[in-house]
């Protein structure tokens, strides 16, 4: 039996890690900061930044087919083993915190069925009976995904199709409800009492994380069956969720005023889709919400996993966590990143700590990554007469520096505390000669100087 990846596991799986949570809640972030110009303008940059990214994935799985592990490799090859390691830390730990973050909404979305105002169940997901089913989700993810990533995937592509029936429904309702005086209602945004273009940045601050996955089939690439098919995968899906994300945010500005739709409640499709059929609207978001983040939530356990595996595999990580199962699954690999994800849900339950800004420092420590794969393709094609892949490159690569300055700079800086252990661990993977390449003198002094930031960035966290 082929135990391979096909295209339309690939693409459901990029689909499903980019359609979440924050979907359901595009209309009201969006018509809370900007109008209707803004956001035309503010999906245009976004779209063609990351089309170009996309592009860029594409271009490399096919220049370069030997590099298994997408953004990891990528950096690896491109600019040495600690940046390459830097980038599979990064990646791996900014998945544990999001898979957290995917359990707490779980739960918080069930409490639209279990909860009343006197009697709480699972509230906003952080009650001790929310942690207690969060934990056995966590557990039961992580028994299929052991039986094998082929099996994970294939079910991943119904949570993928199941997600899509709600939205597909909301877009013909809104199409059919869509008024254009409405839309175009304010169309500047005068009454935010902004400029257009501080709105369209405003914008580009929730843009920018709604396509964080779009690296998916990259990642899995060592598990597809055809290696062309991993860059096509990434570009269907990009084009899948950009059409969405667009309808959605669009069209629900001809659906209700831009003012009174930025007052609503999240998730605010719930209350839209009240709106356009009655009091089971609300319901039918709630639990295409459930669906939709257990479906992103089984992606990101897949791409968690296969990370820390493939940078065992090539000495980044101790090499205890290469070991695969009967099954093919980076079973030691899992089991260390639903130990993690574990630890901080009875963090969580115990100290009832907020973990947004923890989540904001290691997102910030994907678009990293996301910026070395524009920086390899350039160094890749430099010297050749490609100037299509050349200019792909230049303009991905731009664009991870404008994700990188919209999401804020001093989260970057602060980032350091999460690299801190993470660069003992490589230290300790590499021990007794154990890594094929020596470290550079620059490696050396990056290592020491990425140590030493560390503790004024605790500091500054503390404060």
């Amino acid at each position: 039996m082929d135990k391979k990846l096909g295209l339309s596991a690939l693409t459901a799986l990029v689909l499903s890690s980019m359609l979440g949570a924050g979907v359901f809640s595009l209309p009201q972030n969006m018509a809370a900061v900007a109008g209707p110009a803004a956001l035309l303008i503010g999906w245009l940059i976004t779209g063609v930044g990351i089309l170009l990214l996309s592009l860029a994935m594409l271009f490399l799985t096919r220049l370069q087919p030997e590099l298994d592990g997408g953004i990891f490799a990528y950096a690896r090859a491109g600019f040495g083993e600690l940046m390459g390691f830097c980038s599979a830390w990064g990646y791996w730990l900014c998945a544990v915190i999001a898979n957290v973050s995917y359990l707490v909404i779980v739960f918080s979305a069930l409490s639209f069925f279990t909860d009343s105002p006197g009697h709480v169940v699972f509230g906003d997901g952080n009650t001790w009976q929310a942690m207690l089913g969060a934990s056995v989700l966590l557990w039961l993810v992580h028994a299929l995904v052991l039986r094998g990533v082929q099996t994970a995937a294939s079910i991943n592509l119904l949570a993928t199709l199941g997600k899509l029936v709600p939205l597909l429904l909301f877009v013909v309702l809104a199409v059919l409800a869509f008024n254009l005086d409405r839309f175009r209602l304010d169309f500047t945004g005068v009454a935010l009492g902004k400029p257009l273009w501080e709105q369209v940045k405003q914008t580009m601050l929730i843009t920018l994380w709604v396509f964080i996955g779009v690296e998916g089939a990259v990642v899995v690439s060592a598990r597809a069956r055809h290696k062309k098919d991993v860059g096509r995968a990434t570009l269907l899906a990009v084009l899948a969720a950009l059409l969405v994300y667009l309808l959605v945010t669009l069209l629900s500005l001809g659906v209700v005023p831009r003012a009174e739709l930025a007052q609503m409640r999240n998730p605010s499709m719930a209350g839209l889709m009240q709106h356009l059929i009655g009091h089971w609207g609300d319901a039918v978001i709630a639990i295409g919400l459930i669906i939709s983040v257990c479906g992103a939530y089984l992606s990101w356990t897949i791409m968690a996993a296969e990370v820390p595996f493939l940078a065992a595999q090539q000495g980044a990580f101790p090499r205890s966590i290469a070991r695969q199962n009967r099954h093919n699954a980076p079973a030691a690999s899992l089991w260390l990143t639903n130990a993690s994800v574990q630890v901080c849900l009875i963090l969580i339950a115990v100290t009832g700590a907020d973990y947004n800004t923890l989540l904001t420092i290691a997102s910030e420590m994907i678009l990293v990554p996301y910026l070395l794969v524009g920086l390899y393709l350039i160094k890749v094609v430099r010297g050749q007469q490609k100037p299509l892949l050349m200019l792909t490159g230049i303009g991905a690569s731009l664009y991870g520096i404008w994700l990188l300055y919209a999401s804020g700079p001093l989260h970057l800086l602060l980032s350091v505390v999460l690299y801190a252990p993470g660069v003992l661990l490589f230290l300790y993977a590499r021990r007794g000669g154990r890594a094929s390449n020596a470290l550079s003198q620059l490696e050396r002094i990056a290592i020491m100087m990425l140590m030493a930031a560390s503790l004024p960035a605790v500091w500054q966290l503390a404060n």
